[in-house]
C-alpha cells in the first residue's frame, strides 16, 4: 500500500474537495482521484462520498482516519530515526499568512544552507488552527501569533518579531493625528475575529474610538493595497517585509506603543524531530538578528 495514497486521502479531507488536495499536493484532480479510487479497492471499503464538487469521509474513511493520520507520522519519523547521527529527515512546520511571506523565506534560506538534508513540510493556516496541530501532533512547530491563552504543558513558544500596531494611511494624510484619522476616515478593519485583529479592536475600545468601517478582511497586502486606492484608513500591525510594490502609504505611529502583536514559534516537547525543531529555532534566531525591521515604503 502507498502511503502517499494515504496522504492524499488526508489531504482530502483536511481540505474538503479534490480540487483542492490536488493543489496542496501539486498534482491533477484526477490523479488525485485516481490515487483514491486504488486505495478504497486495497482497503475494500470507500473512504470519500462525492457530492458536487466537494467531498466528505465516509463512516469507514472516518474510522480509518485517525491510525492514517498517525501512520503517516510514523513513516516520517523513520528517516529521522535511522539518520541520528546527522542532521536530517523531515520536519512538519505550519505557518501563518503573513509569516508565510515574511519571515519564512529567510529562515528556510538558511536552513537549506546550513543543513541540506533536512526537508521541510509547510502547512498554511490561520495561527489558532496551527496551534491545534502542534498540540495534536499533526506538526512539530509552528510560526504564529503569540496565543492570547496559556499554553499546554506540551509545548513551548520562542517570540521572534514585536510588531508594533500602527495607521496605515494613503502618503498625502502622513502628518494627520492617528486617532483623528481613525475616528474621522472610513476604516478597512483587520479581521477582528481574527487574534490580530482583535488586537486592534481591543486598542480602538480602549480608546474609545467608534470608526467609520467599510470593510473587514484578514489580509494585509491587501489592506495596504485598499489604503493606496483611497478607500480609507486601517489599524494593523507593521508586519514583515515583502509589501505590495509601488504603493503610497503612510505608517503612522500611534501614541501608546505597547500596542502590538508577537510572532514567534510554539513547537512540541514530544516531538520525536526535536532536533530538527532545534535547528528551526536556532535558523530563525540568526535570521531575525539580521533584519532590522520593516523598511520605509
Amino acid at each position: 500500500m502507498e502511503t502517499q495514497f494515504l496522504n492524499t486521502f488526508v489531504t482530502i479531507v483536511d481540505q474538503g474537495s479534490m480540487a483542492a488536495a490536488a493543489r496542496v499536493l501539486g498534482i491533477t484532480p484526477a490523479a488525485v482521484a485516481q490515487q483514491i479510487r486504488t486505495l478504497e479497492r486495497e482497503i475494500g471499503a470507500p473512504l470519500i462520498a462525492r457530492v458536487g464538487r466537494t467531498v466528505s469521509v465516509t463512516e469507514e474513511g472516518a474510522r480509518i482516519l485517525p491510525r492514517t493520520r498517525e501512520l503517516l507520522r510514523n513513516v516520517a519519523d523513520l528517516r529521522s530515526v535511522a539518520t541520528e547521527s546527522e542532521i536530517a529527515g523531515e520536519l512538519r512546520l505550519g505557518a501563518c499568512p503573513t509569516a508565510l511571506a515574511g519571515i519564512l523565506p529567510d529562515v528556510l534560506a538558511r536552513m537549506v544552507e546550513t543543513f541540506p538534508q533536512i526537508n521541510v513540510f509547510i502547512k498554511p493556516g490561520y495561527s489558532a488552527d496551527l496551534y491545534h496541530a502542534v498540540e495534536q501532533g499533526d506538526l512539530d512547530a509552528a510560526i504564529v501569533l503569540q496565543a492570547p491563552f496559556p499554553l499546554p504543558k506540551t509545548c513551548e513558544w520562542q517570540l521572534l518579531r514585536e510588531e508594533p500596531l500602527i495607521v496605515l494611511a494613503p502618503a498625502h494624510l502622513a502628518d494627520r493625528d492617528p486617532h483623528e484619522l481613525l475616528a474621522t476616515q472610513p476604516l478597512i478593519r483587520y479581521d477582528r475575529h481574527q487574534w490580530g485583529g482583535r488586537q486592534a479592536e481591543e486598542y480602538l475600545r480602549a480608546q474609545r474610538i467608534v470608526p467609520r468601517e467599510r470593510f473587514e478582511l484578514n489580509a494585509l497586502n491587501a489592506i495596504a493595497v485598499m489604503v493606496d486606492r483611497g478607500l480609507g484608513v486601517s489599524l494593523v500591525p507593521d508586519w514583515a517585509q515583502p509589501w505590495p510594490e509601488g504603493l503610497k502609504l503612510a505608517r503612522i505611529a500611534l501614541p501608546d506603543a505597547s500596542a502590538k502583536r508577537c510572532i514567534g514559534i510554539v513547537w512540541s516537547r514530544s516531538s520525536v524531530r526535536v532536533r530538527l525543531v532545534t535547528v528551526l529555532l536556532q535558523e530563525s534566531r540568526k535570521a531575525m538578528q539580521q533584519r532590522n525591521g520593516p523598511k520605509p515604503l
